[in-house]
């Protein structure tokens, strides 16, 4: 199991109280679940997805002109080897951002 959160999920910032009480939950619930789980093989990840992804309509509405985005392929692909991770070497969390955002 994979859980998407943010930087939200990790600490507040002003005007994204809710946002941020929702993310923390989440990642706490993919750590509990990963505690109960991992003893019968099934991995429970969180990943800290932080950044546009290009093409989206977040691009659109949140990016600038030359601004920083994450291709869709390359966080694809950090997904599918954190599914992959042989069972003696399991991440909990990953933190996946494009250079030059602000974290």
């Amino acid at each position: 199991m994979v859980f998407t959160g943010a930087t939200a999920s990790l600490r507040g910032s002003a005007k994204f109280a809710a946002m941020a009480a929702g993310k923390a939950g989440l990642r706490g619930l993919a750590q509990a679940l990963a505690r109960e789980y991992q003893p019968q093989g099934i991995h429970v990840a969180h990943v800290v997805l932080d950044g546009l992804l290009a093409g989206s309509a977040s691009v659109r509405k949140f990016g600038k002109p030359g601004g920083p985005v994450m291709a869709p392929r390359r966080v694809a692909a950090a997904y599918r080897a954190l599914v992959e991770q042989p069972t003696d070497c399991w991440a909990h969390e990953i933190d996946l951002r494009p250079a030059g955002e602000k974290f």
